[in-house]
């Protein structure tokens, strides 16, 4: 169970991301794709990388109340370059509201090559809360 993360994510278990850290509005996680989270290419899916830089910039927002979850609302990903061997995804809150979190975050290669952003708007929920979003 990963509870580094401050919740059970089956998913991130899954794939193996590693916590590092996250507090004081940053995150850091470490990745190491297995033979099946390559793509045709042979270097890492991009699903699974936009999947790392969502928990990088998730647990940067929940960094200042770790009490809280929060969902994903909108996301933009761009990558850079492939993204090969061990990687390193680094998530900042920008700023919150009571209810939002905005944040950035960027995945790295072990040489420090940058190979993905993304910025990302997340809600604020009560962990007991339902991930679902109302189209209420």
């Amino acid at each position: 169970m990963q509870e580094s993360f401050g919740a059970y994510i089956p998913f991130v278990e899954h794939l193996g991301f590693e916590m590092v850290f996250f507090d004081e509005g940053q995150s850091e996680l470490r990745y190491t794709p297995e033979p099946e989270h390559m793509n045709s290419f042979n270097v890492t899916h991009g699903g699974a990388v936009m999947t790392l830089l969502d928990v990088a910039l998730a647990t940067a927002a929940r960094s200042v109340d770790k009490t809280l979850g929060v969902v994903t609302i909108e996301m933009k990903t761009s990558f850079m370059q492939a993204a090969r061997g061990a990687l390193t995804a680094k998530g900042r809150l920008i700023h919150r509201t009571r209810n939002m979190a905005f944040t950035e975050g960027t995945v790295l290669d072990a040489q420090g090559n940058v190979c993905a952003h993304a910025t990302g708007t997340f809600k604020y929920v009560t962990q007991a809360a339902s991930p679902e979003i109302s189209t209420d």
